[in-house]
């Protein structure tokens, strides 16, 4: 009894210096406009890194449109708004999802975020700031647009990624949000995702489009991180409230998509002065640490 005892203690343990040791990554992902698949990105996306062995939280931060619940098919007992009102803890409102997936789910409680007071707010980051070394990356799934949250989001995050259509909308929409963020001097390394081409060489041409423009007038690069297709298998899952990795495995989305992970896990970390996810709300709201 002894024996199994001790080696409970040393798995424990062993769990425990593997997460001292992990380097959370926090990445924002966004999009110019509405309508362009981002949520349904950041879910998929998120399972993918998942399944390449990296231990992955979704935070729902689209504020008013809050849905990776939906997407999964899961009900969220608990969001960010009890932990705002100090009825739940951190570890309360991490929901699980398919295949373990962790996510906590947002709505109104961003909102409520922007009327508390510094005392509260540092209360909230502490709470935040638990969750980092026990994930190798968090997914905060932002608000579309150029909301003033959403540019909070991005601003303080290491990495942002865009995600758009080859629509002309979306394109214009994308790099009005890129072109804001770099007029502010934030120091934002951004990755592009092309959703919903009809194939390789529209999705190529609509990321060199935005990539030479963002040359040209911001004197910045735009790196593609990858095309995704436009694939039926994706809104028959969405229809299904299922993941298209999980309902679709070998369809072309999800095998574009498990692409994209494994390129994301090849680029190396943006570094910065960052303080982890606890610096990232520190940022975000210009507390003093």
């Amino acid at each position: 009894m002894n024996d199994q005892a001790e080696a409970l203690r040393n798995l424990v343990r062993q769990r425990e210096l593997r997460e001292e040791g992990r380097t959370t990554r926090v990445v924002t992902v966004t999009s110019g406009k509405g309508g362009v698949g981002k949520s349904n990105f950041s879910l998929n996306f998120a399972i993918s890194l998942q399944r390449l062995g990296k231990k992955v939280l979704v935070f729902d931060a689209d504020i008013g449109m809050a849905n990776i619940d939906v997407l999964m098919g899961v009900s969220s007992t608990y969001s960010l708004y009890h932990l705002l009102k100090q009825e739940k803890t951190i570890w309360d409102i991490v929901q699980e999802g398919p295949e373990g997936l962790h996510f906590i789910a947002g709505g109104s409680g961003f909102k409520d975020l922007l009327d508390l007071s510094p005392e509260q707010l540092n209360g909230f980051a502490d709470e935040i700031g638990k969750l980092h070394g026990k994930y190798d990356v968090i997914l905060f799934d932002t608000g579309a647009g150029l909301s003033k949250e959403t540019v909070k989001f991005i601003t303080a995050a290491q990495e942002t990624i865009v995600v758009t259509t080859p629509e002309p909308t979306s394109i214009t929409d994308a790099y009005a949000l890129i072109k804001m963020v770099k007029a502010m001097n934030a120091d934002v390394s951004f990755k592009l995702i092309v959703n919903r081409a009809a194939d390789s060489r529209e999705g190529k041409q609509t990321a060199d489009k935005i990539n030479l423009v963002s040359q040209r007038f911001l004197q910045s690069e735009l790196p593609t991180l990858g095309i995704l297709p436009d694939d039926p298998a994706v809104s028959k899952a969405v229809k299904r409230q299922s993941p298209f990795t999980i309902a679709y495995p070998v369809s072309e989305a999800s095998l574009a998509i498990e692409y994209v992970a494994k390129r994301f896990l090849d680029i190396p970390q943006a570094q910065a002065a960052f303080g982890g996810v606890k610096g990232f709300i520190h940022k975000m709201f210009r507390l003093s640490r």
